[in-house]
């Protein structure tokens, strides 16, 4: 009995220490800042709130991206219910540009060994902004980042260089200039230095970490975050665009193939849903939409590659005019478009040729097949009798009577009966 009361009060001493020990959610933000970004920090935050976590951890890998959902991310980072640390880590990452934002709005700013931060000026999205506009930008964007490290308590004056003068810092240079709270090398080494820390969260609120004992559990985006974070990048999202439209057409060219228009529709979609999350420039898609009407053109007349040329030519400038992502990573690079555009070019000019050329031979099958076939008479044609064309005996009529034995062509089909003439010798009479 005393056995059985020991291990019960075993038990319930190591679920309570099992309760009690602290848990930390990470989430990765790793590459470009677009509404995905927001999901999956919104998703990170609700499922820390529902498993009672102490602390999330938001681990940073950015070169920037798109402004708009830049700010929606603070917004949740700001209203978490938790304390959130933005970590640029491991050594080797970054947060530029739009990432120096969503560092700064942390609760705790922390860099590891051999990061960096900073270049956050405003780029312009589809061509250059005049001098009033490129003014309202930076001032703008300069007030939101110093409305942030004011209240978190950081240097905002020199916060603010990196909006107007892109300046970049290490994170040595960070730390000491006081745009960031901690180095740490690691999370286990970072939970150490946090254990005890009391902060002050946006709102004004206190809260002490207790993160010795803490377990780190990782944030697993969601099947659909994951494959739309993974083919956010515009150079992937227009090869499956450009794949998936010549899957469709393979299939519309050659009906019954099935597979080609499944995959290429799938593809197309896909590829549709990555797009949507990215600045489109329309004089880029209507120069894509231009090549394809090129492509058919050439196929059609005789140009001797003038229009095909042109539609290459339009296809590679729609490719890389189609994203305009402030940051080179969310533009097309002029090795995709061209990767894309020449062979497709010679594949769809190739496939609209043969099925040109198809539509303009001659018919050899049905009623329409017959006309002009060379057969031979079994009976006098007088003007009714019997005539062996491809293999088959047919009832025919001609015009006038015609010999047994000699060589007829078709000229018209009426049901069952064929008319026919005779076949002039080379001599110009007839057989």
């Amino acid at each position: 009995m005393r056995i059985r009361l020991l291990s019960a009060v075993v038990l319930a001493l190591m679920g309570q220490a099992a309760r009690a020990a602290p848990t930390v959610l990470a989430v990765d933000v790793d590459g470009m800042i677009h509404p995905v970004t927001t999901e999956i920090v919104s998703s990170a935050l609700v499922q820390a709130r529902q498993q009672g976590a102490s602390l999330v951890i938001i681990r940073l890998n950015t070169p920037g991206g798109l402004m708009d959902a830049m700010r929606d991310t603070i917004s949740q980072i700001i209203a978490a219910p938790v304390p959130v640390i933005t970590y640029v880590g491991p050594s080797g990452s970054r947060a530029a540009s739009a990432g120096f934002f969503i560092l700064e709005s942390g609760d705790l700013a922390v860099m590891a060994p051999g990061t960096n931060t900073g270049a956050a000026h405003p780029v312009a999205m589809g061509g250059q902004m005049d001098a009033v506009m490129k003014e309202k930008v930076e001032n703008d964007a300069a007030a939101y980042l110093r409305s942030i490290c004011d209240k978190r308590g950081r240097n905002s004056a020199l916060a603010e260089t990196a909006v107007r003068q892109s300046k970049s810092f290490t994170e040595r240079e960070a730390l000491d200039q006081h745009l960031i709270d901690l180095i740490a090398p690691n999370e286990a080494e970072l939970l150490n230095q946090l254990d005890g820390r009391t902060i002050t969260r946006f709102d004004g609120s206190k809260v002490t970490l207790r993160t010795a004992a803490a377990g780190v559990e990782v944030y697993q985006p969601s099947l659909r975050q994951k494959i739309i974070a993974a083919v956010a990048d515009p150079n992937i999202a227009l090869v499956l665009l450009v794949l998936g439209a010549l899957g469709i057409y393979v299939e519309f060219s050659s009906p019954g193939l099935i597979a080609p228009g499944i995959i290429g529709a799938i593809m197309v979609l896909v590829g549709l849903s990555a797009l949507s999350v990215l600045p489109i420039n329309w004089l880029g898609a209507a120069l894509l939409l231009l090549a394809f009407a090129l492509f058919v053109l050439e196929a059609k007349f005789t140009s001797h590659g003038i229009l095909g040329i042109g539609g290459a030519v339009a296809m590679v400038l729609g490719a890389i005019m189609l994203v305009n992502g402030p940051i080179p990573e969310m533009r097309i690079h002029w090795s995709t478009a061209v990767g894309l555009a020449l062979p497709f070019s010679v594949i769809t000019m190739l496939l609209l040729s043969l099925v040109v050329r198809a539509r303009h031979n001659k018919v050899v099958t049905g009623a329409e097949g017959m006309l002009g076939i060379i057969g031979s008479t079994v009976t006098e044609l007088a003007p009714e009798g019997k005539v062996f064309v491809r293999g088959e005996y047919w009832d025919a009529v001609a015009a006038r009577p015609v010999a047994p034995g000699a060589r007829v062509r078709v000229t018209a089909i009426e049901k069952l009966k064929l008319t026919v003439e005779p076949v002039a010798d080379e001599s110009g009479g007839h057989q």
